[in-house]
């Protein structure tokens, strides 16, 4: 007789994928939204609507900076030849502006990730086990033998737990 697999474990699996789909951001859609900023910062999109513009764009590396200096003016280049089909164009100003964003939004994205303090009086957090021990108490690498007997010299690290 021919036991089946149980159903469940399976169909949860699928739709925790299935779930998670619409969080995930494709490739395109990342140069998508980059374009957006570029734009923004003050980049003009020329299309490669020619043959001979075609060949050039294709030329370049695609989603790639280049720098180009033209009559003592640098000028900065950027290749999509997959979304728009287009070549970016713009000066220092407006490469400095897309850089500018792009470090506010690596700093709004680490803090995101930041933890925060947790501020609930009703959480029990005696309910988990005692807290010590490697990521519980404070830190201290003798429970590895790969750091032998270093001493940070930093004292009782988490004297107020």
């Amino acid at each position: 007789m021919k036991t089946s697999r149980p159903f469940a474990p399976r169909a949860l699996a699928a739709i925790t994928a299935l779930a998670l789909l619409p969080s995930c951001e494709s490739a395109t859609e990342r140069v998508l939204h980059k374009e957006d900023h570029l734009a923004a910062a003050g980049f003009a999109a020329r299309p490669a609507d020619t043959q001979q513009l075609q060949a050039m764009l294709n030329r370049l590396p695609p989603h790639r900076f280049v720098r180009r200096v033209r009559n003592n003016s640098v000028f900065y280049v950027y290749a999509d030849p997959t979304a728009c089909d287009c070549l970016y164009i713009g000066d220092q100003a407006a490469y400095s502006q897309y850089q500018q964003y792009r470090q506010q939004k690596m700093l709004a994205d680490e803090q995101e990730m930041t933890a925060g303090e947790y501020q609930d009086a009703s959480w029990n957090w005696g309910a988990w086990g005692p807290m010590n021990g490697p990521g519980w108490g404070g830190w201290n690498p003798s429970w590895n033998q790969a750091w032998g007997n270093w001493d940070p010299g930093m004292g009782a690290y988490n004297s107020g737990w």
